[in-house]
């Protein structure tokens, strides 16, 4: 059954059915075939389409002579994508029109036009450029979100050097891997911020990150109110952003990094994807029309901690389509759950995103969670893990009137944007793809390759596309590795997916959190949506566990619903029964552990891996992008531990 059909309106004004027009062709399918079999001549439409300005227009779109694995995009051109971003500011139409709105959870709010950014941005470049910050130096950049952080991104990529994001809530040895892996020189920070009226203090943080980084010889300090000693090497960064504006940006190669972002990988240190001039801002260009259907004038938000890719990703999806930017820096459910229907009655939100685990939060709360105006609502995206059908449908009925659709996106931080989404002139079905993204190869496939429809397999890609990382920072045998040699000459991407016959796509976990039960493999998304029909259930993890009977066994976490009194043994019967019902006895859990919360990262993915490792009694692996330490505790205990 479809969620959700677009009207003819709704194709007609798309951006995508624009685009169809303008290759010629009658239709998305024709498209998306079109954007396989060529796509130098897609891209070249899609470059015009999306308005990339180039100072040296490209002569070759992919140059593959390094191999498959390496690819060199957009030859002969150069480009500084941040001109893109700030061209609104050269059109009398765009220039007084609002480029980024920052709430804070106090309330305050700041605005800047596209004039007064593009101003901004050339100011802090000025600044940087009298800090000695040359092309390629590499800068820390831990900001929370806001019109601050947007101009520092902006800015470094003006200057042609290259943004290392920090999470807001990393400690000081995820700070200190990150920022030698890659030796930089320079680290703007904030000093603090206030999450659920709390003040977050990062200055000691950093402090003692300083004494073991000896490659940084500047920092640049967002302040609050508290004062700070500034000297040659600790400068006020309002001082910075003070500088003279320089109006010329840098000229770059497609294929300079502007950005050095990291990723936790199941084993080892952090993984530093290389993201491009010439491919992720093109990619995301590309999502933002093509999935996500912004326009000039639109109101995106999307909250997110500039630390992870959703953070630059949300950024370039407002400002390279000349759309106003909302930020929000604060607790969603703070000062209660009604802060982001509220938020959005505010600002006329027009396209807003949520994590599943937002939405699940905000679904339990609905009562207050609904109390603000939603009807500037447009268009809904969900990102970052699977989502349950029933949230699915919730979303769309609360946030989007029942008339809105919500676009399901996923890629991760190593290929920029989307390798499945939707778009708005297909119809759309609770927790699915409508479509893979076009120009990306996309396939579902077995252990040797081959590809497989309506059944389980790997999600893989079998050609290079616009967006792929350039490489792991300074480590190409390990990227290869990651992506490449799994099954040779297919980048298999690490997630568990399965194409139907009808042409829709699904997502069921991460393919090292598989379970295999009674000889049969299973994402854990698949089991979790089944438990989270049950009323009493809010939260649920499923991990496989090693047995050395069955090979391994089911155990579930759930955490139950706020007001729910049932009992743990009640509920782990209830459960039992509700899952031989919907998935077959042999898919009954052997273990139920009712939990306070679950280990996840700050944009609410469960962190399965850790939740496997710990209540195996392994050592947990990278945990610099946990958020809440004290769940570990909640898993020890279940383990008896």
């Amino acid at each position: 059954m479809n969620v959700w059909r677009p009207t003819a309106d709704d194709i007609a004004t798309s951006n995508v059915t624009a685009l169809i027009e303008r290759l010629g062709l009658e239709d998305y399918d024709e498209l998306l075939a079109f954007s396989n079999a060529q796509p130098e001549h897609y891209w070249r439409t899609v470059v015009d389409f999306c308005g990339i300005v180039w100072d040296v227009d490209y002569h070759t779109y992919a140059d593959l002579s390094a191999g498959k694995e390496f690819p060199k995009w957009f030859r002969g051109g150069q480009l500084n994508w941040v001109k893109t971003a700030l061209k609104w500011a050269d059109d009398p139409a765009t220039v007084q029109q609002d480029a980024v709105v920052a709430e804070r959870e106090d309330g305050s709010i700041q605005r800047v036009t596209y004039g007064e950014l593009a101003q901004r941005v050339a100011s802090f470049a000025a600044g940087l450029k009298a800090q000695g910050v040359k092309r390629g130096d590499r800068i820390g950049l831990l900001m929370e979100n806001g019109v601050e952080a947007t101009v520092t991104l902006l800015g470094i990529a003006w200057v042609g050097a290259v943004a290392v994001p920090l999470f807001s809530g990393f400690g000081v040895d995820a700070i200190v891997s990150r920022l030698s892996s890659c030796s930089a020189r320079l680290l703007i920070a904030t000093t603090g911020f206030s999450r659920r009226g709390k003040w977050v203090d990062t200055r000691k943080l950093v402090d003692e990150a300083l004494t073991r980084l000896p490659d940084i010889d500047t920092v640049i300090w967002k302040r609050a109110a508290e004062p700070i000693h500034f000297d040659a090497k600790v400068l006020d960064w309002r001082a910075v952003a003070d500088a003279q504006p320089d109006p010329a940006a840098e000229r770059m190669s497609p294929e300079d990094p502007f950005m050095v972002i990291y990723t936790s990988g199941t084993t080892g240190k952090p993984k530093g994807a290389v993201h491009t001039h010439g491919g992720f801002p093109l990619k995301i260009a590309h999502d933002s029309a093509v999935h996500f259907n912004v326009k000039q004038g639109d109101v995106f938000c999307w909250p997110a901690d500039m630390g992870w890719i959703a953070g630059s990703l949300v950024m370039s999806s407002a400002l390279l389509r000349g759309a106003t930017l909302v930020c929000y820096d604060g607790a969603p459910d703070f000062p209660d759950w009604s802060r982001m229907s509220r938020l959005i009655e505010r600002h006329r939100i027009t396209h807003f995103g949520s994590a599943p685990t937002l939405i699940r939060g905000l679904a339990a709360n609905a009562g207050i969670a609904m109390q603000g105006d939603v009807s500037t609502v447009q268009l809904l995206i969900t990102a970052g893990e699977g989502i349950d059908p029933e949230h699915f449908v919730w979303f769309q009925e609360a946030f989007g009137s029942g008339r809105r659709p919500v676009i399901n996106y996923t890629g991760g931080t190593e290929v920029s944007g989307a390798l499945l989404s939707s778009v708005v002139v297909r119809p759309i079905v609770p927790s699915g793809f409508n479509t893979a993204s076009p120009s990306v190869e996309v396939d579902v496939v077995g252990p040797t390759g081959e590809s497989l429809v309506d059944r389980i397999g790997e999600l893989s890609v079998h050609a290079p596309f616009v967006g792929m990382t350039q490489s792991f920072w300074q480590d190409n045998e390990r990227y290869l590795d990651s992506y490449w040699r799994t099954i040779p000459g297919i980048w298999v991407h690490g997630d568990l997916a399965m194409h139907r016959e009808d042409g829709h796509w699904f997502m069921l976990g991460r393919s090292d959190d598989t379970i295999k039960l009674a000889g049969k493999r299973v994402g854990p998304a698949e089991i979790e949506e089944v438990l989270l029909e049950l009323p009493e259930i809010a939260e649920a993890a499923a991990i496989g566990v090693d047995d050395a009977v069955k090979g391994q066994k089911l155990v579930v976490f759930v955490i139950q619903t706020a007001g729910s009194h049932v009992s743990p043994v009640e509920l782990e019967q209830s459960l039992a029964k509700h899952v031989d019902g919907r998935l077959g006895r042999p898919f009954r859990p052997s273990a139920v552990h009712v939990v306070a919360q679950l280990p996840k990262t700050r944009s609410s993915k469960i962190m399965r891996r850790v939740i496997r490792s710990v209540y195996a009694g392994q050592p947990p692996g990278d945990l610099s992008s946990l958020d809440n330490p004290g769940a570990l505790d909640d898993i020890r205990r279940a383990a008896g531990r």
